[in-house]
């Protein structure tokens, strides 16, 4: 029998993004596969009847719900969808230990534990259920979308796709043998380490204080995650970062094998300006069928689809679960 733990969960309202009058707040925990029980916050849009399309949303890598799954998961409720924003396990109010870890195989099971959830909740229809990543939780969604056919839409939004990024280093500048044997070498130093010391050597957040030659991308991560933009201190890139040794499994896996295999409609929504854009435009390749398709946002760099309403394409988006969660 599935047990879920308990967990301790703030009743504030403690998001970087203000409280909507439209839609009624509420926290709630569920539990995946694994046996972790994950956080999450649902938003329901107010005065509706009957059984409602649901969305589940997280990311960014190393984010928490507090941050920009959240205010994505809010805004498609004031537009008349049932909405959960959830931590990852490790992440955030969610549990599982060690803390600050993660397995591309976790991340996809999170996801397909939130659509367990919606499944069941007596004010969905369990055939109207899409999903929302973003960032390194974009690539999860389209993974998840791969395997999970309860998922009948999936947006990814400033899409990283983590595995590649692990393998081949930003920009596929380290895709080499000599690169990679590199850092598998510094990653099990690392491991070999932390278990000398009994704990996990955190690899640290967003740069702080941010060198005055950092890269651009860099600078942008630093005004979202280090800024009053953006912080929040149970982020991960905000404070500590992730463990320096969680990456193991992610730098001997590939997403999106069979993304050519899914049925389902997806919109994947990127920066043109954005660091990243490479890895949606070249993921968008993969993918078959009318039911596809890329929205390049002009001007916009990565993290301004993190909370810029002024640049989110939520009209398109709301569109797109409409006509496919119909």
């Amino acid at each position: 029998m599935m047990k879920t733990a308990e967990l301790t969960l703030s009743q504030e309202w403690d998001k970087t993004f203000p409280k909507s009058d439209k839609v009624n707040h509420s926290k709630l925990t569920f539990v995946n596969h694994f046996g972790i029980t994950l956080a999450a916050d649902m938003y329901v849009p107010k005065n509706v009847t009957g059984k409602l399309p649901a969305i589940a949303v997280s990311g960014p890598f190393g984010a928490c719900k507090e941050q920009s799954s959240g205010l994505y998961a809010q805004e498609m409720a004031e537009r008349g969808f049932l909405t959960i924003a959830f931590d990852p396990s490790f992440t955030g109010e969610s549990g599982g230990f060690p803390r600050a870890m993660h397995s591309p195989d976790i991340d996809v099971e999170d996801f397909q534990a939130a659509v367990d959830f919606l499944s069941c909740c007596e004010l969905v229809d369990p055939e109207r259920i899409g999903i929302i990543g973003i960032c390194g939780w974009g690539g999860m969604a389209l993974q998840t979308a791969c395997v999970d056919t309860r998922i009948k839409a999936t947006v990814t939004s400033t899409m990283y796709d983590m595995s590649r990024v692990a393998g081949n280093g930003y920009f596929d500048a380290a895709d080499s043998r000599e690169a990679r044997k590199a850092a598998r070498e510094a990653i099990n130093a690392q491991r070999t380490e932390d278990y000398r010391n009994g704990s996990y050597q955190s690899a640290g957040g967003v740069v702080d204080p941010l060198p005055e030659d950092a890269p651009f991308f860099v600078k942008d991560y630093y005004n979202y995650y280090k800024t009053g933009r953006g912080y929040h201190p149970r982020s991960l890139n905000s404070n500590d970062g992730w463990a320096a040794s969680a990456g193991t499994s992610l730098m001997n896996t590939r997403l999106f094998t069979y993304a050519g295999e899914i049925d389902s409609a997806v919109l994947m929504i990127h920066g043109e300006k954005a660091h990243s854009c490479y890895l949606s435009r070249d993921t968008f390749r993969l993918l078959k069928g009318d039911n596809k398709e890329l929205m390049i946002i002009p001007g916009a760099v990565h993290t301004d689809l993190y909370d810029r309403k002024d640049i989110i394409p939520f009209d398109r988006i709301q569109r797109f679960f409409e006509e496919h969660l119909k």
